[in-house]
């Protein structure tokens, strides 16, 4: 595991501590939930009461294409679509007033980031970059 892809995971894994992340680890084929970190971020706190590095877990992630419809139809009343493995965003822009639309656009970017994680969804497309496992259908309940 590259540097660079350490920190992705890292980055990744600490947004998402507030919602519950099932992680497995090869070593003994078993599946964990990390329920906090270190206090220099190099290693998590597993339920099982033991810490594990990056390098030794891989977390469960929903790819954005188990979407449910209602998850769909969640996102659009926030003003967002989804078409496939693409998010975008289906709100109108005021031209006239930039500064408004700009921190319009910066919470709802925020809290697209948020709903996404909540929801276990891999949005930095963890998985096709191996760094990740597919969660099994029913891992994570929605709400």
């Amino acid at each position: 595991m590259t540097q660079e892809e350490k920190q992705l995971l890292l980055i990744d894994l600490c947004a998402r501590l507030p919602y519950g992340i099932k992680c497995y680890e090869a070593d003994v084929e078993y599946t964990f939930d990390i329920i906090g970190t270190t206090t220099n971020n190099k290693e998590f706190i597993f339920s099982d009461g033991y810490e594990r590095n990056l390098e030794q877990i891989k977390p469960y992630l929903r790819p954005l294409s188990s979407m449910t419809e209602d998850e769909k139809d969640e996102l659009y009343d926030w003003g967002w679509d989804v078409n496939g493995d693409d998010i975008y965003s289906s709100s109108s822009t005021d031209a006239n007033n930039v500064y408004q639309t700009y921190q319009k656009d910066l919470r709802d970017a925020r809290w697209l980031i948020d709903w996404l994680n909540a929801h276990h969804f891999d949005h930095r497309d963890l998985i096709e970059k191996g760094l990740a496992l597919e969660a099994p259908e029913g891992m994570y309940t929605t709400e």
